[in-house]
């Protein structure tokens, strides 16, 4: 695949951002407020494949209301000693299920989770 055919079908494939400052965005996106649990349930039961999403705030949005099935975390080979921390502190556990370990070319591994009561 070229990337030109990626862009196409990444183009028209819906997504939704969420951001309270931004007002629209182009290529078939939809632009929400907040995190509304509802309206993610609703998006979850439509067919048509997975909803992903990335970001450490809104992971724990929605981790916070029970709308996560799967973790997939990517380590890359590279040391930092700064940024955003992957989990916020919280009081509340989840029991993860290992469900993949795959490990790329280029050193990155992913680490595949389903959250306990998620299994597929």
């Amino acid at each position: 695949m070229t990337s030109c055919e990626f862009a196409g079908i990444w183009r028209d494939m819906p997504k939704i951002v969420f951001s309270r400052p931004l007002e629209r965005a182009g290529w078939n996106t939809t632009v929400l407020r907040g995190v509304d649990p509802e309206e993610i349930r609703a998006l979850k039961a439509q067919p048509g494949g997975d909803l992903a999403l990335g970001g450490a705030g809104l992971a724990a949005a929605f981790r916070e209301h029970g709308l996560i099935d799967e973790y997939r975390i990517y380590v890359h080979p590279v040391l930092i000693g700064r940024g955003t921390p992957l989990f916020r502190a919280s009081d509340s556990r989840v029991g993860l299920q290992p469900a993949e370990t795959r490990t790329f070319g280029n050193g990155v591994v992913l680490l595949r989770y389903r959250t306990a009561g998620h299994a597929r």
